[in-house]
């Protein structure tokens, strides 16, 4: 990205600036607009400055003192931003890992509501679950829009303190509506997944967002380890203190422990994390917004004419002598306003200055609709795995596997620890071959495999319905089939959600909607949440009455569900959807896209 050298005014940075000393962190192959909606240069401008040095990489400096070795033939790498992916990752570690905690004991929590009957607990295991996501689904849209309106740091400490607060509430739960009251404003109050990616696209460009966002998927891995260990190992059925004595609460401890994490993530959010809105980053810290805004609170309660409500005041001619002198009769009125009008110039700024956004052409093109499609595909069948995979594996043979929680929060714990590995070693270096839509497109057909495997793991006993008392060999093949199982969906969730942000990332016109775009994937990953685990839930009800491989139907059911999605990720073929440096080889160009231009590629790239 070049620059000329603009003269900056005191206290006020211009549009190159950063709080940060590193180089300028941007995900588009032109500089982001200092205001939402504003753009930095036109198409003639990039046309123009592409032609005049064509071989200039967007992350070069703007002056060089000598001649580069190379500089035409690759470009180098932006460094990476290392202190604010550290807090982004603790951010996101302590919220997978609260999250997460609640998959081991929920079955069993379901299981112990009076309202829940024997064959019931799949139903409402999936009702708890869907509780969530559905809120999720009426509001990841709305704190996306807001976080382009007033940072991202504000929405992400709120959201953090109000889901510590929730957790406190679902540990309490003794009730079937208390877990799913609990559940559903949790989900309410929760849009920090969208956030965090949005911070990612921002704070990286094309030639290190790779590299950070495999690291996310590694993060939600640890939580997968960390979530079920504090969900398996801190239920205490009879009381810590009196082991003798039941105890009324034994779900409140891991809740606890969550809330905890959460309430001390929100602590170093606080110190730690920067704004990385741009236009967000010249209003006045967070306290003095909210000070304003009890300011202007108070005004509309207490005075008769809000100073905000009034223009700034200009002289009057019907109020003046008509010699430039206003009539005396009308000073002290005047004067008046004129302190109000000071007084109101002097409260800090809520919100940034905002213009006009990307047309909703430009943002919903083919590609975006066909990622946001199958990014709700994606997540349906993850979560309905999630959701079917406990239920299945706590149940009664035939139809389960009759694991405890203990054993099935040593397997999610296995199943996070792979997804690390895989993550860390060998996923960044295969994606770097096959590029972000074809790993998309295998991880949805590696759902297709997971699926239609897991009703066939064998039993405890070895039997091949499960009746009889459990071996030694028959344990053995379990976990063995259940390993190879959870590997397999494992890889294909870590996969497919990189390469899933990654691309939609990729595909917003600008910053100034990147948010946006952020929260409306995130409101359809909200929707596949919500309808996965209250289907599968009632697929596995009904298989429980189905002799022989009642299981066989849940699974076989969102087996072809992720079979449709990966059909339709072939339809995804933008080459502006890759990192820097890809050679496409779908063989299409971007002539549908609204923003081409007239050599049919986006204002930008170059032709290769």
């Amino acid at each position: 990205m070049s620059s000329t050298n603009v003269p900056r005014s005191r206290g006020r940075p211009d549009l190159y600036s950063r709080q940060s000393s590193t180089l300028h962190y941007q995900t588009f192959p032109h500089a982001p607009p200092r205001y939402p909606g504003r753009s930095n240069s036109t198409k003639q401008d990039i046309k123009r400055n592409a032609s005049a040095s064509p071989t200039r990489s967007r992350q070069d400096p703007p002056h060089n003192d000598g001649p580069r070795p190379d500089s035409q033939h690759k470009t180098e790498d932006t460094p990476l931003p290392k202190g604010q992916l550290a807090i982004l990752a603790i951010i996101a570690l302590a919220e997978q890992t609260a999250l997460n905690s609640i998959s081991p004991y929920i079955p069993e929590m379901a299981a112990t509501f009076p309202e829940v009957g024997p064959g019931q607990v799949g139903l409402y295991v999936g009702l708890i679950a869907s509780s969530f996501a559905l809120a999720q689904f009426t509001t990841n849209f709305l704190w996306g829009w807001l976080s382009d309106r007033i940072g991202r740091k504000p929405i992400v400490l709120t959201g953090t303190f109000l889901t510590a607060c929730c957790f406190l509430g679902f540990g309490f739960s003794t009730r079937l509506w208390h877990a799913v009251l609990a559940q559903a404003l949790m989900g309410l109050v929760n849009g920090n997944q969208g956030v965090i990616s949005t911070c990612l696209g921002e704070i990286t460009d094309r030639s290190n967002q790779s590299k950070a966002f495999t690291y996310l998927p590694v993060i939600y891995g640890l939580g997968g380890i960390t979530g079920p260990i504090v969900g398996g190992l801190l239920v205490f059925r009879n009381n810590p203190l009196r082991p003798d004595e039941p105890n009324p609460y034994p779900y409140l401890l891991p809740n606890l422990f969550s809330a905890a994490i959460l309430l001390l993530d929100m602590v170093l959010t606080m110190i730690f994390l920067k704004e990385s809105l741009e236009c967000a980053q010249d209003l006045p810290p967070l306290g003095k917004r909210v000070g304003s805004l009890f300011s202007w609170l108070w005004q509309f309660s207490s005075s008769h004419s809000p100073t905000y409500t009034r223009r700034s005041a200009k002289p009057d001619p019907k109020r003046s002598n008509g010699m430039g002198e206003r009539a005396p009769l009308l000073n002290n009125h005047d004067d008046t306003n004129e302190r109000q009008d000071a007084n109101q110039s002097n409260l800090p700024s809520l919100l940034p200055e905002s213009e006009d956004k990307p047309s909703l052409k430009k943002i919903l093109n083919r590609d975006t609709l066909l990622l946001l499609a199958t990014f709700f595909i994606f997540q349906l069948c993850n979560i309905s795995y999630n959701s079917l995979y406990p239920v299945f594996a706590q149940a009664s043979p035939p139809t389960g596997r009759s694991l405890g929680p203990e054993e099935i929060g040593i397997s999610l714990a296995f199943s996070g620890a792979i997804s690390i590995i895989f993550q860390v070693g060998v996923f960044g270096r295969l994606r770097e071959k096959i590029g972000n839509k074809i790993t998309y497109r295998a991880s949805l057909a590696g759902f297709v495999v997971a699926f239609l495997l897991m009703p066939f793991v064998g039993y405890k006993s070895g039997s091949g319905n499960g009746e009889g008392a459990p071996t030694f060999k028959g344990k053995s093949w379990l976990w063995v089939e259940l390993a190879a199982v959870l590997i397999i969906k494992t890889v294909a969730c870590v996969g497919g959600l990189t390469s899933a942000l990654l691309l939609i990332t990729n595909s917003a016109p600008s910053h100034a909607v990147l948010g946006t775009l952020n929260g409306l994937a995130q409101t359809l990953s909200a929707a596949g949440r919500a309808v996965g685990p209250f289907v599968s839930g009632s697929l596995f009800t009904v298989a429980t009455r189905i002799r022989p491989k009642g299981e066989a139907m849940a699974f076989g059911v969102f087996g072809g569900v992720a079979f449709l999605g990966c059909l339709l990720a072939f339809g995804i073929r933008g080459a502006e959807l890759e990192a820097e440096g890809w050679e496409d080889e779908d063989g299409e160009g971007d002539e549908e896209d609204g923003d081409a231009g007239e050599d049919g590629l986006r204002p930008g790239y170059e032709r290769r």
